[in-house]
């Protein structure tokens, strides 16, 4: 099966997950995606793994008259219209039996071209969910439901997700699959697993952290619930917790001042090299992500994979699938009070079973490895290749 994977913009998390597609469908796929945007160690990784079927475009033009932008952290509000020069002759030149997209937007025009006036079965792999999209403008919701018409099978990253393309968007629930995600934690695993408790609790001494810590990790944006959050901690007068917050943002300094006026045990790293985050997984008790809104937090399984419970905001499209009553706590980031029990709660809890509670996590996020990711997506593939145009919207 040659499949042709078009996509702006990759880190290095999927690397994995194209190498096992490649490997499912004969050393057959094709990625080709924008080398303005993707950083240099993952177009090598990437060339590495695919060689000359790894196609790294330049040159691409905006219809806003704006010039390639790097990955961003910011939501746009408008829609960017690109377009690749020679984007749809390169698909048409890698002759592909099938085409993946990534999302609606971006170079996702190439594969519904290739849909429209070559037949060629279309998988797309999508992440928003009901609450992201919740005010999501009409004209994008309009463009998605007349889309999809030309889309043969949606892999979503999960339920919720699913539930966005069925309800919202009309989509028959034969064409929708989940599992596509998945994070490249394993060699985080291994390196957290490779530190002594010693040292571990060392380093905890080292930054002056007390009894349960509580782990943050990602950028110090609005979007992150880091305030409502801290608001709760101050209201749960935590006495034995100390709050470990890894990463930088507009917001650091703000939340620094606001955790040293209101007597709140903290630690903040700043910018760092994510090389060195390991120590940090590892000396912590419990990850929390309070988050307002996010389609799928990588380092939900990222911090699964290294042990630690879970306490995760209902508002991350990732809580179905990796958050049980087994390994963690489901929160309501915008209700204080709900925040509040759920802090003193964990708080509450011994040593002993949050270990418990972790090592549940390690088993969870087994099921969502790069081979498994890549094996959903293939599905999709072959179920779009024999029931490409027989299932319409």
């Amino acid at each position: 099966m040659r499949i042709t994977w078009v996509t702006r913009s990759f880190l290095d998390y999927r690397i994995p997950v194209y190498a096992e597609l490649d490997r499912l469908c004969g050393n057959q796929l094709t990625l080709i995606y924008n080398a303005e945007v993707v950083p240099e160690r993952c177009r090598v990784r990437m060339a590495e793994v695919l060689g000359e079927r790894s196609i790294a475009m330049t040159g691409e033009k905006r219809l806003t008259g704006q010039s390639s932008a790097p990955i961003s952290t910011t939501r746009h509000k408008g829609i960017r219209l690109p377009w690749q020069p020679g984007l749809i002759k390169a698909v048409l030149e890698s002759k592909p039996d099938i085409c993946v997209s990534d999302g609606f937007f971006q170079w996702t025009y190439a594969t519904l071209w290739m849909r429209f006036w070559h037949k060629t079965p279309h998988v797309m792999c999508y992440e928003p969910t009901k609450h992201t999209e919740r005010n999501a403008q009409f004209y994008r919701t309009w463009y998605r439901r007349l889309a999809s018409h030309w889309i043969d099978a949606i892999c979503c990253n999960g339920t919720l997700c699913k539930e966005y393309c069925a309800d919202v968007l009309h989509i028959p629930e034969e064409k929708l699959s989940t599992g596509q995600m998945a994070a490249d934690s394993e060699q985080l695993a291994d390196e957290c697993r490779s530190i002594p408790e010693h040292e571990a609790f060392a380093f905890r001494q080292e930054l002056g952290l007390k009894d349960r810590v509580f782990l943050f990790v990602g950028r110090l944006v609005e979007l992150k619930g880091l305030r409502p959050f801290l608001e709760a901690w101050k209201e749960a007068a935590l006495k034995n917790a100390s709050f470990l917050c890894v990463g930088g943002g507009p917001l650091l300094d703000e939340l620094r001042k606001y955790c040293e006026n209101n007597g709140i045990s903290a630690y903040f790293t700043g910018e760092m090299d994510y090389r060195y985050v390991t120590r940090y997984y590892r000396a912590a008790d419990v990850f929390v992500i309070p988050t307002l809104q996010d389609n799928w937090s990588l380092v939900v399984p990222e911090a699964m994979a290294c042990g630690l419970p879970i306490a995760c905001s209902k508002y991350n499209g990732c809580w179905p699938e990796l958050v049980t009553s087994e390994n963690g706590w489901v929160f309501d980031s915008l209700e204080k009070e709900n925040t509040v029990r759920s802090l003193k709660l964990i708080s509450a809890l011994d040593t002993a079973n949050l270990q418990k509670m972790g090592q549940c996590s390690r088993r969870i996020v087994e099921a969502f490895s790069p081979a498994k990711a890549a094996l959903a997506i293939f599905k999709s593939c072959e179920f779009a290749i024999n029931h490409g145009g027989k299932i319409t919207c």
